[in-house]
């Protein structure tokens, strides 16, 4: 089939828009070669792909700030991306957009042991921050398994977690200050190198506002001294309900470790054949870690195992040394590689009050043979943070179509008993059309409203978050309107 010629007046346009950025950027800075744009045409929620206009790699708030002034004069969308590993289409371009990407923007540009903070640029990875402040014996709490590669850009707007932040909270709880770029270039600063801010809680709006407020290129993160040891337990059981109810009653007891992390069978059988942990042969197990003293830690280990045998594991496997510790830790890392290696999925984040846990678990369960689609239940059972692996062919017709229908109906279950579409994974373009199940009308045009008074044109990270025909039709009212 023969391709349609280009536009001309497009073309022209894009010429146009790239020499602008090329004047305030160096040269190697601005992509706009069609196959090399490809590189930043998804994120990791691969089903859905779009090609960019341009692509751009600014290495300060400067630059960023002179990127964002031209677009803002000329109209353009721009979607910030920090390293890709959006699991909710976060980072997805439109055609008309510009990639904003902070990777060369990794940095660290201040470190105090004393006040206890680091202040980097936002194109850091997340495994990094804590590299550059170990040899101290100090440590950036959020974990997200995607911790090797995530930039520190991208768990801000979407405020990731990770596996430790039963303990020690997701991002919101461990950032202090960001420098920000609004849309029309303006630097601001929000927040600092303090606990609290006096005023309203802009950082609090930012953190988890997914690109939709502003680029944030800096940032003041909170670090902690490590712990004096950390010890783990690996307790299986005969199903996902029983491990479930375990977890709601280790809550319930007032006992605080430092993670529960859940795993069924299905994900048990993957990790196994990938990374050969030797986890027990189980339906279901949890991972439970503590930390302290070695007085604390066999004082929490010693309630917790004793909650854990009155549903009858079917193993309980202590951590004896660093080696076994790690043993314990390496199927659960690796959860997520081993799925994708035998199929492909898509990974939910829905949050749920804990108590609820064997109850959303059966009805996962219920809705799977409903679909006919196997679920894989992985995701930090502790804060009741949902990751259910949808597996499905891409290859097969109308799968994809079941899959997204199959992942509604648990996003909704979830909100139902009292939780909400995301913990950590962001809305996206994955649930953008989900956010009238849980907010009204009222609410939404709240939120809306936020976004007016940062990015009244609606340029930054468009289709995102809100119902698509709200969002485009705002921001067709807004651009007629300039």
């Amino acid at each position: 089939m023969q391709m349609p010629e280009p536009n001309p007046a497009i073309l022209a346009r894009k010429a146009m828009i790239v020499s602008r950025l090329r004047a305030v950027l160096p040269k190697d800075a601005v992509i706009e070669d069609e196959a090399e744009t490809r590189a930043y045409e998804c994120d990791a929620l691969t089903a859905y792909r779009c090609p960019p206009l341009a692509a751009v790699l600014p290495a300060s708030t400067e630059e960023v700030a002179a990127v964002l002034k031209v677009c803002h004069e000329e109209g353009v969308p721009v979607v910030p991306r920090g390293s890709g590993t959006s699991l909710a289409g976060g980072a997805l371009p439109t055609a008309d957009s510009v990639i904003l990407g902070v990777a060369r923007m990794n940095e660290v540009l201040d470190v105090n042991y004393d006040d206890r903070f680091i202040r980097v640029q936002t194109g850091r990875t997340n495994l990094s921050v804590t590299g550059a402040v170990e040899e101290e014996d100090f440590f950036y709490a959020p974990d997200p398994s995607s911790q090797l590669a995530c930039a520190i850009a991208g768990n801000i707007a979407m405020n990731s977690g990770g596996a430790h932040c039963l303990k020690y909270g997701v991002t919101t709880n461990n950032l202090l200050g960001v420098t920000m770029v609004q849309m029309d270039g303006t630097v601001v600063e929000i927040g600092g190198a303090h606990l609290d801010s006096g005023g309203l809680d802009l950082l609090g709006l930012i953190c988890g506002s997914e690109g939709q407020l502003g680029v944030v290129t800096e940032a003041t993160l909170r670090i902690l001294r490590k712990p004096e040891g950390a010890r783990p337990v690996l307790m299986g059981f005969d199903s996902n309900e029983v491990a479930g109810a375990c977890v709601s009653d280790i809550i319930k007891a007032g006992v605080l470790p430092v993670a529960i992390e859940f795993m069924d069978r299905p994900c048990i059988r993957a990790t196994e054949d990938f990374a050969k942990a030797g986890y027990p042969d189980c339906e279901a197990l949890l991972i439970v870690e503590v930390e302290g003293s070695p007085a604390e830690i066999d004082e929490q280990l010693s309630l917790i195992l004793n909650i854990a045998r009155r549903h009858n594991p079917v193993e309980l496997r202590e951590a004896k040394d660093a080696d076994e510790a790690g043993r314990i830790w390496l199927g659960r890392k690796s959860a997520f590689g081993a799925m994708g290696s035998i199929n492909d999925y898509m990974c939910l984040d829905g949050t749920i009050p804990v108590s609820e846990l064997p109850y959303v678990l059966k009805r996962i369960g219920e809705m799977s043979k409903e679909f006919g689609l196997e679920v894989a239940n992985v995701f930090h059972a502790g804060d009741g943070n949902m990751h259910p692996l949808i597996l499905f062919n891409a290859n097969e017709p109308g799968q994809l179509e079941t899959c997204e229908a199959f992942g509604a109906e648990i996003l909704k279950l979830c909100v139902e008993v009292g939780g909400c579409l995301t913990g950590e994974h962001g809305v996206g373009i994955e649930k953008r059309d989900l956010m009238v199940d849980q907010y009204d009308p009222v609410d939404l045009e709240v939120q809306m409203q936020v976004k007016d008074v940062f990015d009244p044109v609606w340029l930054l990270n468009p289709a995102k978050v809100f119902p698509l025909a709200a969002s485009e039709g705002r921001r067709a009212v807004k651009l007629a309107a300039e």
